[in-house]
């Protein structure tokens, strides 16, 4: 007898006593795992995960837990044949196995990527710019993103194993939450095998991680309002979740990600003899049998114009015609099975219901011809199926085909297109097809508000064109209405999605005492040594410079004009300039005012200070006029120490002020800084 699958809950494996049900080979029909109803208890998982998983991963920076995904998926990149194995047995080819065990890879390196690169070594992330609320300046506002003392319950759909599991754990772990993982019981045995890599490693801190198989009763109703729910699944039981009473009155957060009727729309201006069409009919074929249509993103509805409608049919049923399907294994087969034999009989009832209003054109829902040894009966084999709607179809519009199925549906002008693509009540990705720039524009414009993404390809991006089907870690993955309002990935946005934003107001010492990021108004400490001669273990943040004054002259100005070849008039021509209103006379290139600055703080013997990597946010606010003198104050704002590197990086506010003390110039000096302390 095949094992029955364990569950991992309060830092140790869960056996269920009883045998289970089978789960099966959608190849074969052959039992690979069971499965039990009879799990661990999900309150004391919740519990363990809130007591001892969040305050272990809140304990640790952002750049911490990116580093530790990015060794998880290093760990997991050594086994992946054996996740290809199993992966084969769920239906899923080596496209479609590349697509799921590969893409949640990749999605952990970008994720731990971005966590590295744009979010702080702190705990706590600021949300825009300093608010002043007080004349003063004492007092004021600061918005900043901070970790919830909950958890995130994550439940899966059957689709994406790997992926569906990891692309939610990223940017939960990256925001501080531990997870809890409930995978879709058709596929959890690979869910389990990477799984349990995962806690093998040893990377990931203890309680930061569990995994509940086979029910998830019992998760939704412990469940609080610092708690995380993340469903990816059918729109219809996401619309359970929503009635929870958790949920409604609990003030647990929901975010649904569900399957949609997207749709793929070719453009009034393709012909048939243009790249674009032929684009067009490979994506819509793609769509259809990546992983047997059984993805939330699959192209449902084939939007075309009425007089391409025949030439768009025929193309797409020829290219259907050398879809090639068999086992998951054979190298011949373009297309695997369905997920589960259920799958199958709940796609044919969908085809039985679009029919209603549209023909079959390509494909028979009840026979296929399968390449080699594969038994169309045994496993869960379908063909691809076009139809091709009449005149005011609605059920193209209702009814979610979850395989490979797609209707061409035909408009008579943009403004029905776009009208057509809303009908599917709101969709996780759209995508069109067109090179007229005019076209894209009314279209994108009038079906954003009903999508999550949309793809606009043509012959200039289809070379690196990432293809309508495949959410990327850097891009929210949701959509509107239907497709269930929430968001997933979205790089930064996604850990921000799982953080509280909180406006705290008070003195600006407070708040930079809060944030750890200097903060306008705050107190400066000006010693008596050079804040460049300090490495990052003596550095503090508001350690400051109040540089020397120094005396902008006409041949200064004269000579970087020269120098630079910037002869714009204000700087050269003495009746332009004091005819222009903003400056009444010669004023000082701003970059020369920039330079002089840094000649003024810069201590230039070699020392902790390695290099200027940039300046951002620069403004020019009060022109410098010859022969006025200027002065600058530098201050610590920020002190990030990079992981795995003996240098740091020091972000400085830079202040620029006349000899009234007006500023002149604002803006932000970036360097590296030896990390020292040895």
């Amino acid at each position: 007898m095949s094992e029955v699958l364990e569950s991992y809950a309060q830092g140790s494996w869960f056996t269920p006593t009883d045998e289970g049900t089978p789960l099966a080979d959608a190849n074969t029909g052959e039992t690979v795992a069971r499965i039990s109803a009879r799990g661990p208890d999900p309150a004391a998982m919740i519990t363990h995960a809130r007591e001892v998983g969040g305050p272990a991963v809140r304990a640790l920076t952002f750049h911490q837990r990116a580093n530790i995904l990015k060794e998880v998926a290093k760990h997991l990149m050594e086994h992946k044949e054996e996740f290809y194995a199993l992966s084969h047995r769920t239906g899923a080819n080596k496209r479609d196995t590349a697509v799921d065990v590969d893409g949640g890879f990749g999605t952990l390196f970008s994720l731990s990527s971005k966590g590295r690169r744009e979010l702080p070594n702190s705990t706590v992330i600021l949300d825009g710019g300093l608010e002043p609320l007080g004349k003063e300046g004492t007092f004021a506002a600061q918005h900043v993103y901070t970790s919830r003392p909950g958890v995130a319950v994550q439940i899966n759909a059957f689709n994406f194993p790997v992926w569906g599991m990891l692309e939610k754990l990223a940017p939960a772990f990256l925001a501080g939450l531990p997870s809890i993982v409930k995978p879709a019981d058709q596929a959890a045995y690979l869910t389990v095998a990477v799984f349990r890599r995962i806690i093998e490693s040893g990377l990931m801190p203890e309680g930061s991680l569990q995994l509940l198989t086979g029910t998830h009763e019992g998760l939704v109703e412990n469940l609080g309002p610092q708690d995380i729910l993340g469903f990816t699944g059918s729109a219809a039981t996401g619309t359970i979740l929503r009635g929870h009473p958790n949920v409604v009155d609990g003030g647990v957060q929901l975010n649904v990600e569900a399957d949609s009727l997207n749709c793929s729309i070719l453009g009034p201006d393709v012909a048939v003899e243009d790249p674009e069409f032929d684009l067009f009919v490979k994506q819509v074929v793609t769509e259809m049998t990546v992983k047997a249509g059984q993805k939330c993103t699959a192209i449902r509805r084939v939007l075309v114009p009425e007089a391409m409608a025949e030439a768009v049919t025929e193309a797409l049923s020829e290219r259907l015609s050398k879809v090639v399907v068999g086992a998951a294994d054979d190298p011949e087969a373009r297309m695997g099975p369905l997920a589960a034999l259920e799958q199958r009989d709940r796609l044919r009832a969908s085809v039985k219901a679009l029919r209603a209003s549209s023909d079959l054109v390509f494909g028979d829902p009840d026979t296929v011809e399968v390449h080699g040894d594969a038994d169309a009966e045994s496993g869960a084999f379908v063909s691809p199926l076009l139809l091709r709607a009449r005149p005011g179809a609605q059920e193209p519009h209702d009814v979610e085909p979850f395989g490979p199925v797609s209707t061409v549906i035909a408009y008579s002008s943009v403004g029905e297109a776009v009208e057509l693509a809303a009908r599917g009540r709101g969709s996780l990705v759209g995508s069109l097809v067109t090179r007229d720039e005019d076209t894209a524009r009314e279209i994108v414009l009038g079906a954003a508000p009903w999508h999550g993404r949309i793809l606009v390809l043509n012959r200039d991006d289809a070379k690196e064109s990432t293809g309508h089907g495949s959410p990327m870690p850097v891009l929210v993955h949701g959509g509107p209405g239907r497709a269930g309002g929430g968001e997933e990935l979205g790089g930064v946005r996604g850990v921000k999605h799982h953080m509280q934003r909180t406006a705290v107001q008070g003195t600006p010492d407070v708040l930079t005492s809060i944030t750890g990021h200097w903060t306008t108004g705050s107190r400066r400490d000006v010693g008596e040594v050079h804040p460049f001669r300090k490495d990052l273990s003596q550095l503090r943040i508001g350690d400051t410079i109040s540089s020397a004054e120094r005396t902008v002259s006409r041949a200064d100005i004269d000579h970087f004009a020269e120098f630079t070849g910037d002869t714009f008039y204000a700087h050269t021509d003495e009746e332009a300039a004091a005819a222009n209103p903003l400056f009444g006379g010669i004023v000082a290139h701003g970059y020369l005012v920039v330079s002089i600055a840094a000649g003024l703080f810069v201590d230039p013997a070699p020392g902790p200070v390695l290099a200027n990597f940039g300046v951002d946010h620069l403004r020019f606010l009060t022109p410098v006029k010859e022969g006025e003198t200027i002065k600058v104050t530098l201050t610590a704002k920020q002190i990030t120490p990079r992981t795995n590197a003996d240098y740091g990086e020091v972000r400085w506010d830079a202040v620029v002020t006349n000899t009234e003390n007006e500023p002149v110039a604002t803006y932000d000096v970036l360097t590296l800084v030896d990390k020292g302390g040895n």
